[in-house]
C-alpha cells in the first residue's frame, strides 16, 4: 500500500508509540482490504467504552484501548486526538442507569469513560444521530464513522464518504486523521447496483420503514436505487428508511433520485452501470414486510413502548408531544423516549419532557437499548416505531415485539393493547 511521507512519519513512531502502533493497525486493515492508498479524514465516529469486564482484565482504560483498539500487548498512554472525532451512543442513560439493569458501579465506570474520553479530546455527543446534533459532514467528505443507520445517511443523503467502521479502525483514525480509501471512499462503488420501483404510497415514516426493511432484505450490501417516489420525505423519515435497510441488510449506500446527495437523475445514480436486478415494491410486498415485522409480536397486551431509534430528533419529541398532551400512560406501561443529550437539553427548555413526564413517559439520553441490551424489568411485549429496534431488541432480550406508527405506539401506552394496523 502506498504510505505518503507524514504516513511513514507516523509509521517509523515519529508521532509516538500510540499513533504508531495506530497506523500499524491501518496499514494492515488496508492491505487486507486491498486498498491501494491511506485517505485523510477530519471526521472519525467511534465507539470508546471500557466494561466492567475488560476493566476487571485489564485494569486501566490505556491497557484495555492498548490492547483491544489498536492491538498492542503493551499499555499506552493515549494522547489527545489528532482530528474532530465524536463518540456515538452509549449502554446506558446516566440519569436513569438503574432502569436498565445497571449498578452504581457500572454508573461510576460510565463516569470514568466519559472523563477519559473528554481527555482524549473526543467529543461526547454519545448518539447514534451526530448530525443532528453539530456534526454534519459536507458531499464528498472523506470520514470514517461506526454505527450503520448513521453511515447510510451520511453516505446517501449527505453525501459524504464513509464505510461502516469498527471500533479499531476509527480509534486508529482518530489518533492518525487516516482511513484506507476502498469501499464506499471510491467514487464508482458508490453508483447503483440494483433499481426498486415503488409501486405503492409511501408517505408516512412508517412506510418508509417498510420500505426499507423490504429493500434490505433483498439487496443485502449493495447499493438500491429507489425510484418513483411521488414527495420530499422529512429528514426523519429517510432516516428511519436507512435505519431499517442497515438492519435487514447491510446498505451502507443507496440513492433517490432527485432527493438524496448524488442522483438528480437515474443516470446519475447508475451512471455506467446497468441494474443487475428490478425489484417491486407494491401493495403485496408491504404487506407481507408488515407481516414479518408483527411476526414476533404474539400477545397483544403491551407493557413497554419504545421510541428513538434512531434517535429522535426535536421535530419527533414535538410531533410525539402534540400526541400525548392531556392523556396518561396505562399503570403497568413503560414509556420510554430516546434521544441525544443536546437534544434532550432543547426539549427541557421547550417544556417538551414535562409533557412527556406528565404523560408517564421518561426521555432517555446517551443511550440504546439494543446497544445496551435492556429492557424495563419484566416487560414482555414491546410497541415500536423503529423498524431497526422491532429487528434487534427481540433477539437481544427475548421480548416479543410490535411495529406500527408512532400514534399507534402512543395509543398502545394508553391502552395497554396492541390495536396497529397497516
Amino acid at each position: 500500500m502506498y504510505l505518503r511521507d507524514d504516513e511513514k512519519a507516523m509509521l517509523d513512531g515519529k508521532e509516538g508509540l500510540a499513533v504508531q502502533k495506530a497506523m500499524e493497525m491501518l496499514v494492515r486493515y488496508g492491505e487486507a482490504l486491498g486498498a491501494e492508498k491511506l485517505v485523510d479524514t477530519n471526521n472519525v465516529g467511534g465507539y470508546m467504552i471500557a466494561d466492567k469486564v475488560q476493566m476487571e482484565r485489564f485494569g486501566s482504560f490505556n491497557k484495555v484501548f492498548s490492547e483491544l483498539s489498536i492491538d498492542s500487548d503493551t499499555a499506552i498512554e493515549f494522547p489527545k486526538v489528532k482530528v474532530g472525532s465524536c463518540q456515538f451512543e452509549t449502554p446506558m442513560d446516566p440519569d436513569y442507569y438503574h432502569l436498565a439493569g445497571k449498578t452504581k458501579e457500572d454508573y461510576d465506570l460510565y463516569q470514568k469513560n466519559m472523563e477519559f474520553l473528554a481527555n482524549m479530546g473526543i467529543q461526547l455527543m454519545c448518539t447514534c444521530t451526530p448530525y443532528q446534533v453539530g456534526n454534519v459532514p459536507v458531499k464528498g467528505e472523506h470520514c470514517a464513522w461506526m454505527e450503520s443507520s448513521a453511515v447510510v445517511y451520511i453516505n446517501s443523503v449527505l453525501g459524504a464518504r464513509t464505510n461502516c467502521e469498527g471500533r479499531e479502525s476509527t480509534t486508529s483514525a482518530m489518533l492518525t486523521g487516516k482511513i484506507p480509501y476502498w469501499g464506499y471512499h471510491i467514487p464508482e462503488n458508490r453508483l447503483g447496483t440494483h433499481l426498486v420501483e415503488v409501486e405503492c404510497d409511501i408517505k408516512t415514516a412508517k412506510d418508509w420503514g417498510l420500505l426499507g426493511y423490504y429493500v434490505g432484505k433483498i439487496v443485502q450490501d449493495k447499493v438500491p436505487v429507489i425510484n418513483n417516489i411521488k414527495h420530499n420525505p422529512a429528514m426523519d423519515m429517510i432516516k428511519h428508511f436507512g435505519a431499517a435497510a442497515a438492519s435487514a441488510g447491510g446498505i451502507e449506500m443507496y440513492h433517490i433520485p432527485g432527493i438524496t446527495a448524488e442522483a438528480n437523475s437515474l443516470q446519475d445514480a447508475f451512471g455506467k452501470n446497468k441494474p443487475r436486478e428490478l425489484i417491486t415494491f407494491g401493495k403485496k410486498e408491504k404487506e407481507e414486510t408488515y407481516e414479518i415485522l408483527n411476526s414476533i409480536g404474539k400477545k397483544t397486551e403491551v407493557d413497554f413502548v419504545m421510541l428513538g431509534c434512531p434517535h429522535y430528533s426535536i421535530d419527533q419529541i414535538w410531533n410525539l408531544c402534540k400526541m400525548i398532551e392531556g392523556k396518561k400512560v396505562k399503570d403497568g406501561v413503560n414509556f420510554w423516549v430516546f434521544a441525544a443529550q443536546s437534544i434532550k437539553d432543547l426539549a427541557v427548555r421547550n417544556g417538551f419532557e414535562k409533557i412527556i413526564n406528565d404523560f408517564g413517559g421518561l426521555l432517555m439520553r446517551d443511550c440504546c437499548p439494543a446497544l445496551g441490551r435492556f429492557k424495563p424489568e419484566g416487560s414482555t411485549v414491546m410497541a415500536t416505531d423503529s423498524a431497526k429496534q422491532g429487528h434487534y431488541l427481540p433477539n437481544m432480550t427475548g421480548i416479543e415485539a410490535w411495529y406500527g406508527s408512532t400514534q399507534e405506539c402512543v395509543d398502545a401506552a394508553v391502552t395497554g393493547r396492541w390495536g396497529g394496523k397497516l
